[in-house]
């Protein structure tokens, strides 16, 4: 959130869900704006209240398909780190722990193994049921 006392100028809406994006809402200040990117599930916006709060929404589709496999590419030869957001590696047969650590906030996101073949990204939004080459 970046703003003041007031609240955020701009605020990232980031998990997609009605609580989410109402604390997103209520932490800008008016002026501001809040930004999320994918399909939000179960979210339904109060006109009247998003009216009087003087607070734009502005949101769009993640192009995730068009993006990953350059992603995953760049990763995986170490051209970039996922950087410390990955606070967990498991084993890609442990794929319900990670899901469960990161619910229980025992973890920020976690990481799966792919036995020898390097690390796969695989958290929050992604749907890999494989090892990527």
């Amino acid at each position: 959130m970046v703003g003041c006392a007031r609240g955020g100028a701009r605020v990232l809406e980031c998990v997609g869900n009605e609580q989410s994006m109402q604390q997103a809402l209520n932490s800008t200040r008016p002026g501001g704006n809040v930004g999320f990117v994918g399909v939000p599930h179960g979210v339904a916006l109060d006109g009247t209240q998003l009216f009087y709060s003087h607070v734009g929404v502005r949101g769009g589709p993640a192009p995730v398909r068009q993006y990953l496999p350059d992603l995953i590419d760049r990763v995986m030869s170490g051209r970039i780190k996922p950087g410390k957001v990955f606070d967990l590696e498991l084993p890609l047969s442990q794929v319900a722990e990670g899901y469960k650590a990161m619910d229980e906030r025992r973890c920020v996101d976690s990481r799966r193994s792919c036995g020898g073949r390097g690390s796969l990204m695989a958290g929050r939004g992604c749907d890999w049921g494989s090892c990527y080459n």
